[in-house]
């Protein structure tokens, strides 16, 4: 039977003030139970469990023993955290080019794909460890992917293409450097086997590693792209 249009709605019942706040109560904990929110970054707990389940059993490994380091990395000195993140990947992976590991001339991994695989490149070190650092509160200005030629061998070496993770404690201070080659944290000017070539992050693209803009990153760098959305997707914010 159709309502009679012409009748009035019924009273609505005005809950008690109780049971208000109970509501807000519970509402507000079931989202801190999934999203982690680390100053103007966040994680998603749960999305980042359930991708690393459809990944596989190294990657759900791996984010038993991340998702503590990243929750904890609010309240961390940045330095000391710059060097536990460094580690945590380096120790995991192996490094290997992507034809190996993925069956491609250029693969950008994301976190997880990484975790799971067990190896990767240096893109892969430079990435996961990025949005690792972002998800655990380091701000966004104060990292940059940066594209470089390392010297392998010392001066004088082979020169090949090579990427390495860069954090500015200020925005002109000299950047310590977090690379798979070399697994100490050290400022770039200890580093004299790398050259810049340019450097990004998720809001801006640079000539070396200065402050000349160089255009938009997501748009002038396809695979970031790609990339930027495949973490999200695994909860990487």
């Amino acid at each position: 039977m159709r309502p009679d249009p012409s009748a009035p709605p019924a009273a609505a019942a005005t809950p008690s003030p109780a049971l208000t706040w109970l509501r807000r109560a519970l509402t507000a904990v079931l989202a801190a139970s999934t999203l982690i929110s680390l100053g103007s970054q966040a994680w998603d707990r749960s999305r980042m469990a359930l991708a690393a389940q459809r990944l596989g059993p190294h990657a759900v490994a791996a984010v038993k023993i991340l998702q503590p380091m990243l929750a904890e990395g609010a309240g961390q000195d940045e330095t000391a955290l710059l060097a536990e993140v460094n580690e945590f990947f380096n120790r995991r992976i192996v490094f290997t080019d992507d034809a190996a590991a993925w069956g491609q001339n250029d693969y950008w991994a994301s976190p997880l794909e990484t975790l799971e695989k067990g190896q990767g490149d240096c893109e892969d070190y430079a990435i996961a460890k990025y949005f690792s650092l972002l998800a655990a509160g380091v701000p966004v200005a104060r990292l940059r992917l940066v594209y470089v030629r390392a010297s392998i061998g010392g001066p004088g070496g082979v020169s090949q293409a090579h990427m390495v993770l860069a954090w500015y404690a200020q925005p002109l201070a000299e950047p310590l450097i977090l690379d798979n080659l070399i697994g100490e944290v050290r400022p770039a000017s200890k580093r004299p086997d790398l050259t810049p070539v340019f450097s990004f992050n998720s809001e801006g693209l640079w000539q070396g590693t200065g402050s000349t803009s160089a255009g938009d990153p997501v748009s002038r760098l396809s695979r970031w792209r790609e990339v930027i959305a495949k973490a999200r997707a695994e909860g990487f914010q």
